[in-house]
């Protein structure tokens, strides 16, 4: 297969009625702009434990888990939406263990015992 006809073939898909019409549609833009949710969740588990809220973190459990379900129910499926709820799924339970574990698991004492450094 040569070179040419891969980047026609790509150029032919991206410039389809159905792939146009797809990017610009609520099911493409939801899920990119809602992608803001998990990416702060992931950059979030490098800071301070004491930061977590834990009701925020619980609702955002909750909060993706109901629009996973939900991304697999609407017709056509959201494989999109799934994903960016998927990862900050992932991303919130990090959180609420890390919360869990410094609140409730003596990881609080483990930082007090810790000697402070500026």
């Amino acid at each position: 297969m040569s070179s040419g006809s891969v980047f026609s073939r790509f150029s032919n898909f991206m410039f389809s009625k159905d792939f146009v019409k797809y990017v610009c549609s609520t099911h493409f833009w939801g899920p990119v702009s809602n992608f803001g949710i998990p990416i702060a969740a992931v950059m979030d588990t490098k800071k301070d434990p004491v930061l977590i809220s834990g009701a925020m973190t619980g609702s955002l459990v909750v909060y993706s888990l109901v629009f996973m379900r939900y991304s697999m129910a609407i017709t056509p499926r959201n494989y999109l939406l799934f994903g960016c709820h998927f990862v900050n799924e992932c991303a919130q339970l990090v959180q609420g263990f890390r919360f869990v574990n410094y609140w409730y698991l003596n990881g609080d004492k483990k930082a007090e015992s810790a000697p402070i450094t500026k």
